[in-house]
């Protein structure tokens, strides 16, 4: 897959669990449906966490990068 392009970007960066969570669900609902939004974070338990909270939610994990500690989620809302 290429780039993904992001519609929307949040960085979590610095933020530890729950936050990362609670902040990308709040992003979410200022997405339209369709759009992509890339959450941005350091925090380790995310890489668990947000898969975890999209599946409930039913949105889609369309990419995963991880760069020395930084791991980058593109989300497409359902």
């Amino acid at each position: 897959m290429g780039d993904v392009k992001p519609d929307q970007t949040l960085d979590t960066k610095g933020l530890n669990c729950p936050m990362p969570v609670l902040k990308t669900k709040k992003a979410l609902n200022s997405v339209q449906s369709g759009q992509i939004l890339e959450v941005i974070t350091t925090d380790p338990g995310s890489k668990s966490d947000i898969p975890a909270l999209l599946r409930r939610l039913g949105h889609e994990l369309v990419e995963t990068k991880e760069d020395g500690g930084v791991i980058s989620f593109y989300i497409k809302k359902k």
